[in-house]
């Protein structure tokens, strides 16, 4: 059985933190997006320094993961985890019945799924999703 939230944020919360995989996603979003700490923050919704405390090695809090999540239009649990948090099952989008795929589509993602860094995984997904789309433009 699932440990409630709560319980998992707590234990959480006792876990060290390494900053540098949310600091190092964090800066190529805001690179990508063209903005700085104090736009992206704002328009995440945050006060105009909790990115500032990001970078400088501080945890975000799990709504604020949430909220720049959703700023950026990335799936909430890769902020959860990249922060150390424990992912909710509201942002799972494994919902896809894998023997209604092909072979070939389960086969990539697995692949995908073994790639531990979210921000590397994410950026991979993005390219073959790409060049599927490429594929029928023609």
């Amino acid at each position: 059985m699932e440990k409630p939230i709560a319980k998992a944020q707590r234990e959480a919360k006792g876990n060290d933190y390494n900053p540098e995989p949310m600091i190092a996603r964090l800066r190529g979003l805001m690179e990508k997006h063209n903005e700085s700490y104090r736009e992206a923050g704002m328009d995440a919704g945050l006060d105009h320094q909790a990115i500032r405390r990001i970078l400088a090695g501080q945890r975000p809090a799990m709504v604020n993961c949430i909220l720049l999540a959703d700023h950026f239009g990335v799936n909430s649990n890769e902020f959860l985890e990249l922060a150390g948090w424990p992912m909710l099952k509201a942002f799972d989008v494994r919902g896809a019945d894998t023997e209604k795929l092909p072979p070939e589509a389960v086969e990539v993602a697995l692949a995908l799924a073994k790639i531990t860094n979210p921000g590397t995984r994410k950026e991979v997904a993005q390219a073959i999703l790409t060049l599927v789309n490429k594929y029928f433009e023609d």
